[in-house]
C-alpha cells in the first residue's frame, strides 16, 4: 500500500514564507475534509489528503522547532479549514516559497522524531507522518543533520551562450519528462522518466549529426528539474524551439499512440498572468527588460508576445503531426491536441509536448522499448523541425520586407 518513503529528515533550504494566496498551476489540491492534524496517544499524527500524489520531502528545523513538509506545487488555500487538534503544534502556515515547491510547516511546543511516514498512492494520495517524543538534544541533532544528496536540487544546466535569432543553426532544447524523486507513469518495471531519458538523448544524437542542430537538455540524468527550471534553461539557451517528451498513462478512455500538445487557449491570458507574479522579470522575454514594469505591463507585452508565436506554433505542431504520421507511426485519433500544461507557457518560445505514447498501452510501450521505432521517430522529429525552420525563416524574412 505504501509505494516508498519519500523522507528526509534534514533537508537544508531556504526559509519558509508566511501562507499567503497562491498563484501556482498546482499539481495536487489539499483536502481538508479529508485530512487532520492530531495527538496520537503522547505523539502527533499529520493526515494529509491531496488529489494526486506529488514529490514530498520531510524536515526538523529548531529555533523555533518545526516540522517543515515540502511538496511539488500542492494548492494550499483549503489550509485553514485543515482539522488541528493537538497540544504539541502552536502554529501552522502554509504556502509556495521557491518556484516549483510550496511548504506545509508545523510549529512544534515539544520535540519530536519521526516514527513513520509515507504516501499512499492508490486512490489520489494521502501522506501519513506518524510523530513519537523526542529528547530535546535528539531533536537537535536531527534538524542539524546536512542535506542527503539524493535531495538536493541539480546544478545549473551547462548550457552554451545564445546565439541571436536567425543567425547559427537552430537552437533546440529537449525536455525529457519527469526524473530522480518524479518517476512520471510506471508499468512492468519502467518508468516514464527513463524511458524519456533514453529517447532524448537519442534524439539529440540524431538533431546534431543528422540535422545540424545545436541541442540543449534539461536533464542530462535521471535528476528532478524544477518545471520552472526548464523554461529557465531553454531561455538561457537561446532557445529556437522547445519539445517537452512524456510518455503518460491514462485509466479511462482511450489512450494509444502519438499526441502532440500545444497550450491551450484558454489558459493563455492565465499564463501570462501566472508567469508575471511567479517569474523574475528578466526571465520571461527575450531581450524585454520588465524588471521595473508592473504586472499589467509585463502581461501585454506577454501576450504580444504570445500572440506572435501562437502562429509559429501552430506550424510546428502541423509539421510534427505530418512527419510522425508519414513515417508510419501511430497516432492518436485526435493527434493535435490542446492543454494547460505549465512547460507550454513561455510566451515567446515555440513549445510543444509531444507524448511519444502512453505507459497505460501495452503495445505503445513496446513501442517505446523497440529501438528501431525510436529510431524512426527521432528522424521524424528531425525531418519536422527541418521543414518547420525552413518555413519559419522564410515567413520571418516576408514579414520583415
Amino acid at each position: 500500500m505504501m509505494r516508498g518513503l519519500l523522507v528526509a529528515l534534514c533537508l537544508v533550504l531556504s526559509a519558509w514564507l508566511p501562507a499567503r494566496a497562491q498563484d501556482l498551476s498546482a499539481l495536487a489540491r489539499l483536502d481538508p475534509a479529508a485530512s487532520a492534524i492530531a495527538d496520537d496517544g503522547d505523539g502527533l499524527s499529520v493526515t494529509l489528503a491531496l488529489s494526486q500524489p506529488v514529490p514530498w520531502r520531510l524536515r526538523f528545523a529548531d529555533d523555533p522547532r518545526r516540522l517543515i513538509l515540502d511538496f511539488r506545487e500542492v494548492d494550499w488555500s483549503g489550509v485553514a479549514r485543515l482539522p488541528v487538534a493537538s497540544a504539541h503544534v502552536a502554529n501552522l502556515r502554509a504556502g509556495s516559497f521557491r518556484p516549483g515547491w510550496s511548504r506545509l510547516v508545523l510549529e512544534l511546543r515539544s520535540p519530536l522524531r519521526v516514527e513513520s511516514a509515507g504516501m499512499e498512492t492508490t486512490g489520489p494520495a494521502t501522506v501519513r507522518v506518524r510523530l513519537a517524543p523526542a529528547t530535546p538534544a535528539e531533536f537537535a541533532a536531527a534538524a542539524a543533520r546536512p542535506e542527503p544528496p539524493e535531495w538536493a536540487l541539480p546544478p545549473a544546466a551547462d548550457v552554451p551562450a545564445p546565439v541571436p535569432r536567425g543567425d547559427g543553426p537552430l537552437i533546440v532544447v529537449l525536455d525529457p519528462g519527469h526524473g530522480g524523486i518524479d518517476p512520471g507513469a510506471e508499468r512492468d518495471g519502467h518508468t516514464e522518466a527513463d524511458l524519456m531519458l533514453t529517447f532524448a538523448r537519442e534524439l539529440k544524437e540524431t538533431l546534431i549529426r543528422d540535422g545540424g542542430f545545436r541541442v540543449v537538455m534539461t536533464r542530462e540524468e535521471d535528476v528532478f528539474v524544477p518545471l520552472e527550471t526548464r523554461i529557465s534553461i531553454a531561455r538561457a539557451a537561446g532557445a529556437h524551439v522547445f519539445l517537452s517528451l512524456h510518455a503518460d498513462a491514462l485509466a479511462e478512455g482511450e489512450a494509444v499512440g502519438a499526441t502532440i500538445y500545444t497550450l491551450a487557449d484558454e489558459a493563455s491570458d492565465e499564463a501570462a498572468r501566472a508567469l508575471a507574479e511567479r517569474h523574475d522579470r528578466d526571465d520571461l522575454l527575450s531581450g524585454i527588460d520588465l524588471t521595473q514594469q508592473d504586472d499589467l505591463v509585463a502581461t501585454v507585452l506577454m501576450d504580444m508576445a504570445r500572440t506572435e508565436t501562437r502562429p509559429r506554433i501552430d506550424r510546428l505542431a502541423l509539421k510534427l503531426r505530418e512527419a510522425i504520421s508519414g513515417s508510419g507511426l501511430k497516432m492518436h485519433r485526435h493527434p493535435v491536441q490542446q492543454a494547460s500544461f505549465s512547460v507550454l507557457k513561455s510566451p515567446d518560445i515555440p513549445s510543444v509536448l509531444i507524448e511519444l505514447g502512453f505507459l497505460s498501452s501495452a503495445s505503445d510501450l513496446d513501442r517505446l522499448l523497440d529501438g528501431e521505432w525510436r529510431t524512426i521517430m527521432a528522424r521524424a522529429i528531425r525531418d519536422a523541425l527541418k521543414t518547420w525552420a525552413a518555413e519559419d525563416a522564410a515567413l520571418s524574412a516576408l514579414a520583415r520586407n
